[in-house]
């Protein structure tokens, strides 16, 4: 089995990102690896995309992944780059992961705290509806499926080891909000 500096991976590990200090203000940057190795506080974003119906669209990430690699996380989610803010993060990666483009953000809907569960990062989470169907990017995802969000609470507790570690923590404060309220069309 080749080394895991020699397997490929669906990212660019000198690619830049912004660290920053514990109340989330930025005071240098790092390349991805440094980083993760280092574990420098960080930025992410993650989008869930739901349908007129409530269910929820997940990713399974691709094996490809230098992180979590074959498991199920949030419709799209990745780092915020160096200079970038974390709403045009969530424009970039819905576009890149599942191939929806939009002219505004999604709709902010809270904050992570950075923490060990984390991986260090900082994370907002968006919310927004959208049918698709989607375009997913390979190098970054290996399947997508819709799912009633009563499904996946159920999944993420009899079954913790398919899901990224940050989905799982999100997903738990995600619960713990009132019911989504997804527009529905008249």
């Amino acid at each position: 089995m080749p080394s895991k500096d020699k397997l490929p991976s669906a990212q660019n590990l000198e690619e830049l990102f912004d660290v920053v200090d514990k109340n989330d203000c930025v005071v240098g940057q790092a390349t991805r690896r440094e980083v993760h190795d280092r574990e420098l506080l960080h930025r992410a974003v993650h989008v869930f995309v739901f349908n007129r119906s409530g269910a929820v669209f997940l990713q399974k990430r691709s094996m490809a992944k230098d992180r979590s690699p074959g498991l199920w996380d949030a419709s799209c989610s990745g780092h915020v780059d160096a200079g970038e803010s974390y709403d045009e993060a969530a424009k970039r990666e819905l576009a890149e992961e599942i191939g929806l483009e939009s002219p505004v953000p999604p709709e902010r809907w809270f904050r992570v705290e950075a923490c060990s569960e984390t991986g260090w990062e900082f994370i907002w989470v968006y919310r927004m509806e959208d049918e698709g169907p989607f375009v997913l990017n390979p190098e970054e995802i290996d399947a997508g499926t819709w799912s009633p969000p009563h499904a996946v609470t159920d999944a993420v507790k009899n079954e913790p080891r398919h899901f990224t570690t940050p989905f799982r923590l999100i997903w738990t404060r995600l619960c713990a909000i009132p019911p989504v309220q997804v527009r529905k069309e008249v």
